[in-house]
């Protein structure tokens, strides 16, 4: 305990990780605040409806194109200033919020709304890759990984806070359309805090360390860099490695998400302190958030004991029983029970994952490996999702859907006992 103290003493001893940290904090709050505003919209509001295919298709639309940004967004970070990126985007994403407000209040649907949405998202992608490039030159090589704990724990937090705080602002604003374009609205707060937080730097702090990111960025640049970057993860046995574990991870993830969404939407009953609805989604995020901690404060030590390797394997068990001992009984309190223990694996995970990336990824390269990684991210994600609504019962009672889960969760953690410590420690081929 004391140990973990004192590395998270020194890193916010540096003046430049805490104002990258309060980028991320910011951010990511109005993140949560508009994610909020967007499932309540969507999911929760009498004025509209929509069924599992319907959810399926809007996460495809708001997830797969702006996916599709992310390989471009790595060329680019790994030209342009890191924090310009991030003040121009923020201030972008404030006035693109707005617009969704706009829509929402005016009751638009369909494609236009999503498409809308849709464009906050691709904004979204510039500045979630550029707070993982530029974190390597906020701490020493050797605080990598508590570093990430801190900062993507944070993060992960403010997310659920916002979307908390969404939830308690919804009650005072309305349930309809009206409401909910208050909350959208409301998120622009939050971004223009981030804006003006991380224009405090200097311009070239954040990286690309190379003098070559002032130069115009031309399509066969584009498309050059995503190649590049490809062959920069596919050289190294460990980047390839965690990116698939992440990926399996995210798939698991994709489920439970639309699993929850339908169970919470009428299929599970109150229970004493556990209500369902909006309300009960909340409570789930929020044991998210609570595991999400824990994995902050248990990954370092267990990692300097352990390694990275054997805690990710003991987290994706967990993954693997804890859902489905927690999942099957089908009640709101094993169902909260069972997103805290999502948000612990999830993140366990994903601090391995990003220091392993950070750890064997060329700065040169760095934005476009974590463009990469956040595609895969959300298209295993979207994938998990498409399969659900089309296999998953509209009540989202489905004993098979667990089984498949607590499986995949135990498949990656054997193959990651057997092979991930050789893979991870293979070095990088040319």
């Amino acid at each position: 305990m004391g140990g973990r103290t004192a590395t998270a003493r020194r890193l916010l001893g540096r003046a430049d990780f805490r104002r990258l940290l309060l980028t991320r904090l910011t951010a990511q709050f109005g993140d949560g605040v508009f994610q909020a505003a967007l499932a309540g919209t969507v999911l929760f509001n009498p004025q509209r409806a929509a069924d599992p295919v319907d959810v399926a298709a809007g996460f495809a639309v708001l997830l797969l194109p702006y996916s599709v940004v992310g390989p471009f967004a790595g060329v680019w970070l790994d030209r342009w200033s890191r924090r310009q990126v991030l003040l121009v985007a923020n201030v972008l994403r404030a006035a693109l919020v707005a617009v969704v407000a706009a829509l929402t209040v005016a009751g638009v649907d369909g494609p236009a709304y999503y498409l809308a949405g849709l464009a906050v998202f691709s904004v979204n992608r510039f500045v979630l890759s550029a707070l993982s490039a530029g974190l390597p030159h906020t701490c020493a090589r050797t605080e990598l990984v508590p570093a990430n704990a801190l900062s993507t724990t944070a993060g992960a937090v403010a997310g659920v806070l916002g979307g908390g705080v969404a939830i308690g602002v919804r009650a005072l604003v309305g349930g309809d359309d009206a409401g909910y374009a208050a909350l959208s609205l409301f998120a622009a707060l939050p971004y223009l805090v981030s804006a003006a937080v991380v224009a405090g730097f200097v311009r070239a702090h954040l990286g690309p360390d190379h003098s070559s990111r002032s130069a115009t960025v031309s399509a066969r640049d584009v498309l050059h860099g995503m190649l590049a970057g490809a062959r920069h993860v596919l050289a190294s046995r460990a980047a390839t490695w965690v990116l698939s574990v992440m990926a399996v991870q995210r798939v698991c993830f994709g489920l439970l998400t639309l699993l929850t969404l339908l169970l919470y939407r009428g299929a599970l009953e109150p229970v004493g302190p556990f209500p369902v609805g909006l309300a009960g989604l909340a409570q789930v995020l929020g044991a998210g958030a609570l595991g999400t901690l824990l994995a902050a404060a248990a990954t370092p030590p267990a990692v300097r004991r352990w390694g990275k390797v054997r805690w990710t394997t003991a987290a994706l068990v967990l993954g693997g029983v804890g859902q489905l001992a927690l999942g099957l009984p089908f009640l709101a309190p094993s169902v909260v029970a069972a997103g805290f223990v999502l948000g612990f694996v999830g993140q366990a995970v994903k601090i391995c994952v990003d220091s392993t990336l950070q750890e064997v990824v060329d700065d040169d390269f760095r934005g476009r490996v974590f463009s990469v990684y956040d595609t895969l991210f959300n298209v295993t994600f979207v994938a998990a999702v498409v399969v659900g609504a089309l296999a998953l019962p509209e009540s989202g009672r489905s004993v098979p859907a667990l089984v498949v889960v607590a499986v995949l969760y135990l498949a990656a953690a054997l193959a990651n006992g057997l092979r991930g410590a050789r893979a991870v420690s293979a070095p990088a081929t040319s």
